[in-house]
């Protein structure tokens, strides 16, 4: 039986299009037969799945199903499910039509809503999958191993600075059991920020902003404790509000920037060490002089990162995120639990006015349902239940 069904005079598989990426609402309208559009590089047996319980007939990614960066099993999940996999449209293609549209793939993988044509692709079958597959486990093997390599190759150079913080300048700002917030440039930083608001109200945690985030943290009002980052990346005010600056400098004590800060006529201390990741060294610095708790507001670091070899998974950011044990907390974990406790609050806060509504509207009925003045109604009611609670425990 072929792939492609023709349901029409239009050739290739018919369907309703279903917004399926993460900011989109499909995913839980998606049914047998429809056409999922997807934005998910190197699928995951679990996202596999999960499609493949729907039954869609078509698959549509925005990005390539295996990158060749890790060895994904996803695509072969689908495929031996017999859907149909279409790969690399480019993320324009999910402004292009609305959610529970008509559309069409054809056998060459160009996407259609209705009769308008808005993106191509390639379509993926086995023997190309379990090529990439093959290609991404030795591609791995090597990466690991070149990436250990590096790690132990920074422990002989770091140690000092690992173990017993060498290195590490004194900012003058107590840190000493406080709460310390890292926060590193990323797409999403002004929103994440935003979800953070009642952690950062409650706690009053110490703010080290790095490099450019630094802007944003002062463009959104918060204080800036530190910054931990190269001068050129960040603006003039924010440099000169008066909060402490952390140079990140090579080796030798060589640091990039130095010039802009003595051009404007402001104070910096340098971070020598053997990475260029302002991030590690704002740990560093917070773990050094005793923070309680470090809080990630940046990209995360795991095994995904890693094998994907993204700029922010260097052996020191490993190495320097393992000192850092149990002291180190994503934001999203505290987004999570403070969108939660939050809730709670909420819930309470309405239980709390409901009564107060009813507690109203017994006063209201009762002050306007007798025949002399408002007061003298809710007196008389009020003598009468006394008199009555008296009369029960005479």
């Amino acid at each position: 039986m072929s792939l492609f069904s023709r349901s029409s005079d239009q050739p290739g598989t018919h369907g309703v299009l279903r917004d399926c990426t993460p900011h989109g609402k499909g995913f839980r309208r998606l049914a047998e037969g429809d056409i999922a559009v997807i934005d998910c590089p190197d699928i995951s047996r679990r996202f596999a799945q999960r499609l493949i319980e729907a039954n869609p007939a078509v698959v549509v990614n925005a990005a390539e199903f295996s990158t060749g960066a890790i060895p994904n099993f996803g695509p072969q999940m689908l495929l031996s499910a017999g859907v149909v996999l279409v790969e690399g449209v480019g993320s324009d293609v999910i402004h292009s039509f609305r959610d529970g549209k008509k559309g069409r793939v054809d056998e060459d993988g160009a996407v259609f809503v209705g009769d308008r044509h808005v993106a191509d692709g390639t379509v993926v079958d086995l023997h190309h999958a379990e090529t990439k597959f093959d290609e991404a486990q030795q591609s791995l093997v090597d990466h690991m191993e070149a990436y250990f390599g590096n790690a132990i190759q920074f422990i002989h150079s770091e140690s000092p600075l690992l173990i017993d913080g060498l290195g590490i300048p004194d900012t003058g700002v107590s840190i000493e059991g406080r709460t310390v917030i890292v926060v590193s440039p990323m797409p999403d930083l002004v929103e994440r920020l935003g979800r953070l608001k009642p952690f950062i109200r409650e706690q009053q945690p110490l703010i080290i902003g790095v490099d450019d985030a630094a802007d944003v943290l002062i463009q959104a009002g918060y204080d800036v404790d530190i910054i931990v980052g190269n001068p050129a990346d960040i603006a003039a005010e924010t440099l000169r509000s008066g909060t402490r600056v952390v140079l990140p400098a090579e080796p030798d004590g060589h640091a990039a920037g130095l010039e802009r800060i003595q051009d404007l006529g402001i104070g910096a201390m340098t971070f020598p060490a053997a990475t260029d990741s302002a991030t590690d060294l704002a740990f560093l610095l917070a773990e050094f002089y005793g923070a309680k708790l470090i809080v990630n507001v940046g990209p995360s670091l795991n095994l995904e990162t890693i094998f994907g070899d993204s700029p922010q998974s260097n052996p020191a950011a490993l190495l320097v995120r393992a000192k850092m044990g149990g002291r180190l907390v994503d934001s999203e974990a505290l987004i999570t639990m403070y969108d939660g406790h939050s809730h709670s609050s909420g819930a309470w806060l309405w239980a709390v006015l409901g009564i107060i509504t009813a507690i109203a509207a017994i006063v209201l009925l009762v002050g306007l349902g007798g025949d002399d003045t408002f007061l003298h109604n809710l007196i008389n009611t009020w003598n009468t239940i006394a008199l009555t609670f008296q009369s029960w425990f005479k």
